[in-house]
């Protein structure tokens, strides 16, 4: 049977200082994860070990998650459900889980709302999280961060590095320098959430939230954005040469 390891240890949490934090999570895992053939040919994308660890992306998760509090997760399954099914059903797992397969396409609106009835808590706050992200940051300070700011939704916000060398020119068109992987200007959405109870209500049956719930509650003013903390790891496992970043930067770090 395998064993979830416990993540890192980190200071202590003030328990007190995050009042709010919640104690269920979804967990979106039903993507197909076509750019990370032929890895995904027989597994999900969250059944994706990353080199180095023994342990899928979503083994991962499910130890940071309840490092950070959470007792409770509903694991979305989709491409190949039934593989990841029964590798959680092996697993000594650190928190409860529920694992739902949508039985025809919903969207990532309708696949997070349908999930979202699983949660056993429908009048407390809840965490969400793509299957694909490796990360690690306080979720419990994210979840201050959306309680002070009376927000339905808060999304984690990274700057990750843009891939290709870029140029640095001046107004006059002259090249400057050469500066090789720099992190982007822009934040993105680094795929990790915190939702007040009220959200699920709001989102589409079918369909993207993004493209509905989110510009809705945005102009409402009514969603927030957490920025990661400086020196947070966060990546996104997309394709191949995303495992080998990961763990080229595992090695980087000792292996933590």
């Amino acid at each position: 049977m395998t064993d979830v390891p416990p993540v890192p240890p980190r200071p202590p949490h003030d328990a007190a200082a995050f009042p709010a934090a919640p104690t269920q999570a979804v967990v979106l895992a039903g993507g197909q994860g076509t750019r990370l053939r032929p890895y995904t040919d027989d597994r999900p994308k969250p059944m994706v070990e990353i080199p180095g660890t023994g342990m899928p992306i979503i083994g991962h998760q499910l130890a940071w998650l309840a490092a950070e509090g959470v007792t409770d997760a509903v694991v979305s399954c989709g491409h190949l459900a039934g593989v990841l099914q029964d590798w959680l059903g092996r697993a000594r797992l650190p928190l409860r889980v529920t694992t739902v397969v949508e039985e025809e396409p919903l969207g990532r609106g309708g696949g997070l709302k349908y999930a979202a009835r699983h949660l056993p808590y429908a009048d407390q706050p809840w965490y969400a999280t793509n299957g694909d992200v490796w990360t690690r940051f306080s979720l419990r300070e994210m979840a201050a961060f959306h309680k002070e700011r009376d927000a339905v939704a808060t999304l984690a916000l990274a700057r990750p590095r843009i891939p290709w060398g870029v140029v640095e020119t001046n107004g006059f068109g002259q090249v400057l320098d050469f500066i090789e992987a720099p992190q982007s200007p822009y934040p993105v959405n680094a795929g990790v959430y915190v939702f007040g109870p009220a959200f699920a209500a709001l989102l589409p049956d079918l369909g993207d939230h993004e493209r509905t719930t989110f510009p809705r509650l945005a102009r409402e003013r009514r969603l927030a954005g957490f920025p990661l903390p400086q020196g947070a790891y966060w990546r996104a496992i997309d394709t191949a040469k995303d495992l080998t970043e990961a763990a080229r930067e595992l090695a980087a770090h000792g292996g933590s």
